[in-house]
């Protein structure tokens, strides 16, 4: 047995260089997933992720990557769908409470540490294994367009853009040469589009692209349709922004 293997078979013990492999370990299943981004503007907070057919007979109209999670707030994650759909409903849940108690919206940024304190316990307790996804968090509240990122080791942070998942890389150096925070909404959704579009390996890109996004007019998370993704993505084929 090697000095890795040895340790990682455990989540309650450290190696001797300060690591935990199984949380690392719940961090690769997020690399490998389904990429996912997200932004936020003077006027918008957005979500973006890809869609993948994954066989011929697949009907990719019935997977569903992002959600709404309260009437300011949407999420959408990276990692295993499992372990997203349980978390993706425990922050509902947390989000209709907090409305209940204390007749307001929840902020972004408590949402996001509620849903890391429930990663985190599960990062030091026998028994168990670590959550192996990310969610992005994307909303609204007293302190404008908000959005934050879960790990799998319970922290989160919060972002201009990020992205998460197998070509994360590729949106990140692609928001780094185009991201503007000054973009009305417009204009902000049909950046999150294109990140997405990018890295597509099918078309067309509206079937495989799914947004969600919430405003600074209305405060409202909405999910685009079909035909709404279709429209910014015929704005960008002639743009020149997106291949035909």
């Amino acid at each position: 047995m090697s000095m890795a293997a040895a340790y990682d078979r455990a989540i309650t013990i450290f190696s001797p260089d300060g690591r935990i492999y199984q949380v690392e370990y719940a961090f690769e299943a997020v690399r490998r997933g389904w990429t996912t981004l997200g932004l936020k503007t003077k006027t918008s907070a957005i979500i973006a992720a890809e869609k993948r057919k994954i066989t011929s007979l697949h009907d990719e109209r019935s997977i569903q990557k992002i959600f709404k999670i309260d009437d300011h707030v949407g999420a959408s994650y990276a990692g295993m769908a499992g372990d997203g759909r349980i978390l993706i409903d425990y922050a509902i849940q947390k989000a209709l409470i907090h409305r209940f108690y204390y007749d307001e919206p929840i902020p972004i940024e408590y949402l996001a540490k509620l849903v890391c304190d429930v990663k985190q316990i599960y990062t030091q307790h026998a028994g168990v294994r670590p959550f192996g996804v990310s969610i992005i968090f994307a909303g609204i509240d007293e302190r404008g367009p908000q959005v934050y990122m879960t790990e799998p080791s319970g922290r989160y942070v919060g972002y201009y853009a990020t992205a998460i998942g197998e070509k994360s890389s590729s949106v990140l150096e692609f928001f780094e040469k185009n991201y503007k925070h000054d973009l009305e909404v417009d204009d902000s959704l049909k950046l999150a589009i294109e990140a997405v579009g990018l890295i597509l390996e099918s078309k067309p890109y509206e079937n495989f692209i799914e947004v969600g996004y919430v405003d600074v007019y209305d405060r409202k998370f909405k999910i685009l349709s079909l035909n709404e993704v279709k429209k910014y993505v015929d704005e960008l084929i002639s743009e020149g922004k997106l291949k035909p």
